[in-house]
């Protein structure tokens, strides 16, 4: 299988696919596994940067509890590759229409075609200006209290005020630990409702803008406001805004749209991943911004099956169109000879 991936790197991948998949993560490989057991031709190309490295670990996903995000896509790419299909590395710079569908040119030249497209390319977070989140991402500055609220339990966690969802935040991470403070930062003070249940929960709200994290040994000691006061917490949750990686959608004409929480921005589409671009489908974090790994799998395998069956339906019209010609043929040349 190595030699064959070889053959397509060299060779510009210029054998035209019936799916194309961009992008690699749990959605991208689910789609890819679900087609190639179709018997449908399929390559993923994954540029390798998937949006959870820093975790040690993915949760919640039923059978893989624990497993490192690193280990899960190897896992992932083993079973496509048994049934035939194809991951190869690169990213793709640019998509276009063609007469058979759709070809991509990949950043180092190389190019391939697909039938169909499926785009898994994920989001960015967005993280908010404080200096030190990103070095603590993934490891305790957290988001999401499923991935999450396990391993920081009953311990003091902060969670920083910068978007609409700061107060559910607080209130989500309060099933985890009696121990949770509320950072305003820059954000508005909660509403008289908002202040009651917090107060109600034994959530604290501490008033000043964050400065940056005290970090004591490599780990998240506490959170340092404006002025030098130092609050002690030892994980540190926020709310990033989600930015969908949409440049190769973009230039098939497709663009973000503001999500209706607020959250920021993803590319819409109909329940099984189709976009208002007829061919293309996306699965997985660029249309819900919200999935976990295990969910952003199921949105994968769900657009291949739609993948699948529009591929069936266009074989079956092309099957058709070619016996109704058989038929006229034969029924010309017995006109010939009668």
């Amino acid at each position: 299988m190595i030699v064959v991936e070889v053959v397509l790197v060299t060779d510009d991948m210029a054998q035209t696919y019936d799916v194309v998949v961009v992008g690699g993560g749990s959605a991208g490989l689910s789609g890819a596994l679900m087609l190639a057991r179709a018997r449908r031709s399929v390559v993923v190309i994954d540029a390798g940067a998937p949006r959870n490295a820093p975790a040690t670990g993915v949760h919640g996903f039923l059978s893989r509890e624990g497993v490192s995000p690193v280990a899960l896509l190897e896992i992932g790419r083993s079973e496509v590759r048994r049934y035939g299909g194809h991951v190869v590395e690169g990213k793709v710079s640019t998509a276009i229409r063609d007469r058979v569908g759709f070809t991509m040119t990949l950043a180092d030249n190389r190019t391939v075609g697909a039938r169909r497209l499926l785009v898994t390319t994920g989001l960015v977070d967005e993280l908010p200006g404080v200096p030190g989140l990103w070095e603590r991402w993934g490891r305790d500055v957290l988001h999401c209290p499923y991935c999450h609220g396990w391993e920081v339990r009953d311990q003091a966690i902060g969670v920083l005020a910068s978007g609409p969802m700061a107060v559910h935040q607080a209130l989500l991470f309060r099933q985890w630990s009696a121990d949770i403070i509320l950072f305003r930062h820059t954000t508005p003070p909660p509403t008289d409702d908002q202040a009651e249940q917090l107060a109600a929960r034994g959530i604290r709200v501490v008033q000043g803008e964050v400065e940056s994290l005290e970090i004591i040994d490599d780990r998240l000691a506490g959170v340092r406001l404006h002025g030098g006061k130092t609050v002690a917490c030892q994980a540190l949750v926020v709310g990033p805004r989600f930015a969908a990686r949409a440049d190769v959608l973009a230039c098939l004409g497709l663009k973000p749209a503001a999500h209706p929480l607020g959250v920021g921005e993803y590319i819409a589409a109909d329940e099984t991943g189709l976009t208002a671009v007829p061919g293309v489908w996306v699965a997985g974090n660029v249309t819900d911004l919200i999935a976990q790994v295990l969910g952003a799998a199921a949105t994968g395998a769900a657009a291949a099956a739609a993948i699948n069956a529009d591929l069936m339906a266009e074989d079956t019209q092309r099957a058709v169109t070619t016996y109704r010609e058989s038929l006229s043929t034969a029924s010309d040349l017995d006109g010939r000879w009668s």
